[in-house]
């Protein structure tokens, strides 16, 4: 077996915004899913209550609770939040952005590090320029990818410390701005929030939802998710969806085919695109595992940080693209006289 030792490049364009113009013109019923789901903002103060509540309940427990209850429960919860942090990124609640990126802050407060408003910049890109290596923060680094490569401890280690590997991610995206005011404020909430937990709850709480961070998106079977979105698994399909029971408490997450070609369409919609245009999407792989593809991509050989497309081509896209290709069809569409 030959080991991959570059990235897969492709000098095709990303296939999302393609088939989003296909899509709507077969299924112009689609375009009526577009919009927001301001209940959304209820979803994050019941999982944001949750761990609080939960951190609470474990303040005396001992060690041995705390880690299972980290893993087993408060992992779900984190991992849920994420997905509203991500509803958030793409202005999926309120009109105004101010709001939405609040909204965000207030999902990101069990989570430990400040990580929303970040996340919303860098995440935005990754749909405007997916597999461009020097504006998709989603792409392993190339040091990232030659560390790690196809190794079991490496996957290990990666998954279990993945967030601090998207930190490093952060200085080869040189043309997106990494502070702000937003940044600044989205630190001090957390600070202000991690030294309540830990004098008023003590540090077991804390540890509870420090634990519930990183099992939530790392050596965890819900950290599989970051491998389906974009990992090569079969052939060369650029991305793949999810269709499997967890979608229920992630808040179909899964459905990431049809989050890419509809951006502007909610978490509680994404299945109608599916159900709406399936000649679209049946004919794509997908998965329905999060568990089996975990296992599959630490012992796998054939799966490495490598498996990845990468492009040179930037297309016609501005950099201040706020990836909302199907409200922009949709609009055009619209203006064209019959």
């Amino acid at each position: 077996m030959a080991t991959k030792n570059s990235f897969v490049f492709s000098n095709v364009s990303e296939p999302h915004r393609i088939r989003t113009k296909e899509i709507l013109k077969s299924h112009p019923n689609i375009r009526k899913l577009i919009g927001k789901n301001p209940m959304t903002i209820f979803v994050i103060l019941g999982l944001v209550l949750f761990q609080i509540v939960m951190a609470w309940l474990v303040t005396d427990k001992s060690w041995w609770i705390v880690a299972g209850a980290a893993y087993l429960i408060g992992a779900f919860a984190d991992h849920a939040l994420f997905v509203m942090i991500h509803e958030c990124a793409h202005r999926l609640l309120f009109k105004k952005p101010e709001s939405n990126r609040l909204a965000g802050i207030l999902a990101n407060i069990p989570q430990i590090f400040p990580s929303s408003v970040s996340f919303e910049r860098y995440h935005i890109k990754h749909h405007s320029f997916q597999g461009v290596h020097e504006l998709d923060g989603d792409l392993p680094n190339k040091w990232e990818a030659k560390l790690i490569n196809n190794y079991f401890i490496g996957k290990v280690i990666w998954l279990l410390f993945y967030p601090f590997f998207q930190i490093f991610r952060i200085a080869r995206l040189k043309e997106i701005k990494p502070f702000d005011g937003w940044v600044a404020l989205n630190w001090i909430v957390q600070i202000v929030f991690v030294a309540a937990v830990y004098f008023l709850l003590g540090p077991k709480s804390l540890a509870f939802l420090l634990m519930s961070f990183f099992f939530s998106i790392g050596l965890h079977p819900l950290g599989a998710r970051w491998i389906q979105e974009h990992y090569l698994t079969h052939g060369e399909q650029e991305t793949y969806s999810y269709y499997g029971v967890l979608n229920t408490v992630a808040f179909n997450v899964g459905y990431h085919n049809e989050h890419h070609d509809f951006p502007s369409i909610p978490w509680n919609k994404l299945p109608q695109i599916r159900s709406g245009a399936p000649t679209f999407y049946n004919s794509l792989f997908y998965h329905t595992s999060w568990t089996k593809l975990f296992f599959r991509f630490l012992f796998d050989k054939e799966i490495s940080l490598y498996s990845r497309i990468v492009r040179n081509n930037r297309g016609k896209v501005t950099l201040t693209d706020e990836s909302k290709p199907d409200i922009e069809i949709v609009n055009i569409n619209q203006t064209v006289p019959n």
